[in-house]
């Protein structure tokens, strides 16, 4: 048996946050025809079932590099914090601490 691992770093590196929702909601769509056609479906291999797994994870990052990019453009074309809370469905005290450990987050 041949060990397989694939990583969140190694799919990072290799996806845009467009081609990594490409691939997921291929190998996703996958999983839901094989379980919708019982055994006539296919399930997806064990490397592609990780290979889904890490790719969870590398949208979820690339998708908050997004978001906090989006707040410092809402931030620079005027918006205040309130506004900016209401936009992410939150208070402005949780998107401004939000945004602040992220931005901790980048320099340490």
């Amino acid at each position: 048996m041949t060990a397989y691992s694939v990583t969140p770093d190694d799919l990072e590196r290799q996806h845009t946050l467009s081609s990594a929702t490409t691939r997921y909601d291929e190998l996703r769509m996958r999983t839901a025809l094989a379980s919708m056609a019982g055994d006539r479906g296919e399930p997806l291999s064990r490397a592609e079932a990780l290979e889904l797994l890490a790719l969870n994870e590398v949208v979820i990052r690339k998708a908050g590099y997004g978001r906090q990019a989006m707040v410092r453009a809402a931030r620079d074309a005027g918006a205040s914090w309130t506004q900016i809370g209401a936009a992410l469905g939150s208070t402005k005290q949780a998107a401004w601490e939000a945004h602040n450990r992220w931005a901790e987050e980048q320099v340490s």
